[in-house]
């Protein structure tokens, strides 16, 4: 099939972090530690083997009992991290907010498939008001799988009976539209609106922006 016969895409789905909503680990504590500080503890903790356990399922208080057992400051930091988790949510991803409400407007069907803990889901689409836009959203800590587990994807498909070939993921890891991608899922490396917004375009399912005429200037 050419690129000119396929289908318009009827579906687009949604990562979280970095793509409608900005996630920087240093910012629970950063009135304690500095980011580099943060960063020498994330490593002698392991902290992306504990926040993958929170995406899969893994309840907050067992991480925290983990991360004590190797050095219960550990676990004191841990515990640090969750309570101030909001503090994480940088704010809504520029330009994403207008993307989606586009597409919403013109009768795209729009969801979310998302690796983040069942317990701090909840502080997402008050820091991205965009996310309360989407219809559903397939959370990994609630179902117990992770992307890039093909498993996930396939749980996706099946409980919004979506077709493979008409849905479009958007994630900023290559690991995991490339995971969607081998499902028959279109798949868009997320770096920015700009970029997302040409793609989209193509595929038809929002108007291309015209390009500022050279010499003149935006107004805010």
């Amino acid at each position: 099939m050419t690129e000119s016969d396929r289908p318009t895409p009827t579906t687009v789905v949604f990562d979280l972090g970095n793509v409608l909503i900005g996630w920087d680990q240093t910012g629970p504590l950063s009135d304690r530690m500095s980011a580099e500080e943060w960063h020498a503890f994330a490593e002698a903790a392991d902290f992306p083997t504990l926040n993958t356990a929170a995406d899969s399922g893994v309840p907050i208080t067992e991480l925290i009992a983990r991360a004590s057992e190797s050095d219960p400051r550990h676990g004191e930091i841990i515990a640090g991290y969750y309570e101030n988790f909001e503090k994480s949510l940088t704010g809504p991803i520029d330009g994403m907010a207008e993307v989606v409400n586009e597409l919403r407007d013109s009768g795209v069907r729009l969801l979310g498939l998302s690796n983040w803990s069942a317990e701090t889901i909840h502080h997402a689409p008050v820091v991205a008001p965009a996310i309360n836009e989407l219809e559903d959203i397939v959370v990994s800590g609630r179902v117990g799988m992770v992307k890039p587990d093909p498993a996930i994807f396939e749980l996706l498909l099946t409980r919004f009976d979506l077709d493979p070939g008409r849905t479009v993921f958007v994630d900023d890891l290559p690991t995991n539209t490339e995971a969607a991608e081998r499902l028959g899922i279109l798949g868009h490396v997320f770096t920015d609106a700009a970029s997302l917004r040409k793609d989209l375009s193509a595929l038809g399912l929002l108007e291309a922006q015209e390009a500022p005429t050279p010499g003149s200037q935006e107004t805010r």
